[in-house]
């Protein structure tokens, strides 16, 4: 069986516009142990010269305070979540996280860890590059997202509307494609912008969003 999102240990290393905007998605998504480290290690409450987004940041995550290094917190984690620097985790690292690890490591053109070094370790491996399997890329995203927009014509892009794109991408591979090495559509995927934008436009009519008009029987329809 997999893992339930709801008991997965994460770390994301870099909390920036990218790492805050994954972790937010990713609690939304049901997450509840979550840590994030920057340059200064690992992110806690009262954590002394931190900016406005950095304090809003811990107040939502590490419950347990953790101190430790990146070395150390990432022990036991289910999914590390890198949106930083080259070279930040290294294959003992990847050994040292639970079974079956998952590693998205999106540093570009250079990624945290390379594939061929936590691949022998790592049951999932993804990286922002196009030359390994399993790229992840925003171009997956935001096509679909402000079509589905634009088109109810949507007063802002919440994070359900945002979630309803992470799971129309997912949803595209079908159970028996889905394998370590095809978790994500291809960006040349033509399938991937008209459901997105689907999906996005029925979140919006149902938060209340969208500011055209349509008829009961089309709404059923965009369900």
């Amino acid at each position: 069986p997999g893992k339930k999102i709801d008991e997965l240990h994460v770390v994301v290393c870099g909390v920036g516009a990218a790492g805050t905007a994954c972790a937010n998605i990713l609690m939304r998504a049901g997450v509840k142990n979550l840590i994030g480290y920057d340059i200064k290690g690992a992110i806690y409450k009262g954590r002394p010269g931190d900016s406005i987004p950095l304090q809003e940041f811990a107040e939502r995550t590490n419950a347990q305070e953790i101190r430790a290094p990146l070395s150390e917190g990432i022990k036991g984690a289910d999914l590390f979540l890198g949106v930083s620097a080259p070279g930040c985790i290294t294959a003992e690292d990847v050994q040292n996280m639970a079974k079956d690890p998952i590693v998205f490591a999106m540093a570009n053109p250079i990624p945290e860890i390379m594939p061929e070094i936590a691949k022998p370790y790592a049951r999932i491996m993804a990286t922002g590059r196009s030359d390994y399997p399993n790229q992840i890329n925003n171009v997956l995203c935001f096509p679909g997202i402000f079509k589905g927009a634009l088109r109810c014509r949507a007063s802002a892009i919440s994070e359900d509307m945002k979630l309803a794109a992470a799971r129309a991408i997912a949803n595209l591979i079908s159970d028996d494609e889905l394998n370590e090495s095809y978790i994500i559509p291809s960006v040349f995927d033509r399938r991937v912008a008209d459901v997105v934008a689907d999906e996005v436009e029925r979140v919006a009519h149902a938060e209340g969003l969208a500011r055209d008009v349509i008829d009961s029987s089309t709404l059923y329809k965009l369900r």
